[in-house]
């Protein structure tokens, strides 16, 4: 009789299971979900437009698949691919060693945390199917031969760069997961920190190259949302209204005390009563001017323990706030309708998604402790293959996490996707090693 090791036993079940993942989820989300920043691409994409606020790869990428299902469909289909090829990838790697085991990866992927962002149409989405894709591919090829091993090193590095140009603010975790993708049998701390800052230094570089050399990105100073926050921030706690430029005293007075909100860095320019801020920024050309920055770099040097106070403000909220947005429901042109109403199937998905949006399951928090906790019981097998997945996708994640302390402007949930799929492949991996 042949045992579960064989194939019929191994491969079949989980490529099913799989596949019905892949068809239950465009059953579910089909055409997918478009947010707001989904629609300013898609404009951009109608007009030929290219900016870096939101990433012109983005629009690239999505001109290049938009004729296969005009819309967020195309977008769509291409992610829930990806999603479940890696998740097939993963799972079947893990088999070779707990096929039982095995067979809970696919059941994971349609887990809350990670299955309702899956058909919504986020840049944050593709990002983190596209670096796990990276990490699964040389898992399942690290004990091959070297050719096949250095052609998925070459595929997984460009899949790593790709994340970086969905998501810059990726530069920090990217050069761990480049470590992992040269030398994925063992950990060596040594190559990982000589390698850090060459690593970081060339995507930088490479950011700065497609976007404005080959794309011609218009710069529309998207770093500039940091600063608005952050002397907004600094202005609350402080109780001193840093804002460069001339304010009424009703105006100070609400920057100082009205306006403040940890969970987003938009009350300044969308939101009632403060979105006279940026209206004020942009009429006097202070937004992306050299004027701002040097009023955020004196605000920081003045008030040190403000600027401290509001981030770790920000960060208490990103990693266990009540209010952080998960998944995206609202209509975009009437914010009081949900945007899938009429889609039986995804209003019962909402459902589930509103009773446990609550709970720590869907706090960045619980995601960052369980990559942290994983990375700690794979240290002492960082150099087995399964260890060294772990090890390298959980330090990733928990690296990109913590640069939101310094860089993160809004709390939804979505930040922290790449934690979730690291942790949820990860964990596996490292408990079939154990097995």
């Amino acid at each position: 009789m042949p045992g579960w090791d064989d194939t019929m036993h191994t491969k079949l079940p989980i490529a099913a299971l799989c596949g019905m993942g892949f068809a239950l989820t465009l059953w579910v989300f089909w055409p997918g979900v478009m947010t707001f920043d989904a629609r300013y691409i898609y404009m951009d994409m109608a007009k030929g437009f290219y900016g870096d606020w939101q990433s012109p790869v983005m629009i690239v990428l999505w001109r290049l698949v938009d004729p296969i299902a005009p819309g967020p469909g195309s977008l769509l289909l291409l992610t829930v691919a990806l999603y479940w090829l890696t998740f097939a990838i993963v799972a079947l790697t893990v088999a070779r060693r707990a096929p039982l085991l095995a067979l809970l990866l696919p059941l994971l992927a349609l887990s809350p945390p990670a299955f309702v962002f899956v058909g919504i149409i986020w840049r944050d989405v593709l990002f983190a199917v596209a670096w796990l894709l990276a990490a699964a591919l040389v898992f399942a090829t690290a004990g091959h031969g070297a050719k096949l091993r250095i052609t998925v090193q070459v595929i997984a590095l460009a899949l790593l760069a790709f994340g970086v140009l969905l998501r810059p603010n990726g530069l920090a975790a990217a050069p761990i997961l480049a470590a992992y993708i040269l030398w994925p049998s063992r950990f060596q701390w040594k190559r990982a920190a000589i390698l850090y800052v060459p690593a970081a230094l060339a995507l930088f570089g490479l950011v700065q190259l497609v976007y404005y050399g080959v794309l011609g990105a218009t710069r529309q100073q998207p770093l500039h949302s940091i600063m608005v926050f952050d002397l907004g921030g600094i202005s609350h706690f402080a109780k001193d209204n840093v804002f460069p430029g001339t304010w009424t005293r009703d105006e100070a007075k609400l920057i100082t005390d009205g306006c403040y909100n940890p969970v987003a860095w938009d009350v300044y320019w969308t939101q009632q009563p403060c979105l006279f801020v940026m209206a004020h920024l942009e009429r006097d050309k202070r937004f992306a001017s050299p004027e701002l920055t040097e009023a955020w770099a004196h605000a920081i040097a003045k008030h040190p323990i403000a600027y401290l106070e509001h981030r770790m403000t920000f960060m208490a909220t990103f990693l266990a706030g009540s209010q952080n947005m998960a998944m995206w429901t609202r209509d975009l042109d009437d914010h009081d309708k949900i945007i899938f109403a009429n889609n039986p199937r995804l209003m019962a998905l909402k459902s589930i998604h509103d009773v446990l949006k609550p709970t720590p399951l869907f706090w960045t928090g619980t995601w960052l402790l369980l990559d942290v906790i994983v990375c700690l019981f794979a240290w002492r097998r960082r150099d087995t293959a399964a260890g060294a997945f772990a090890f390298w996708i959980c330090g990733a994640a928990v690296i990109y996490v913590m640069t939101f302390f310094t860089v993160g402007v809004g709390t939804d949930f979505r930040y922290a996707y790449w934690a979730v799929l690291a942790g949820l492949t990860g964990t596996v991996a490292l408990a079939a090693r154990r097995t």
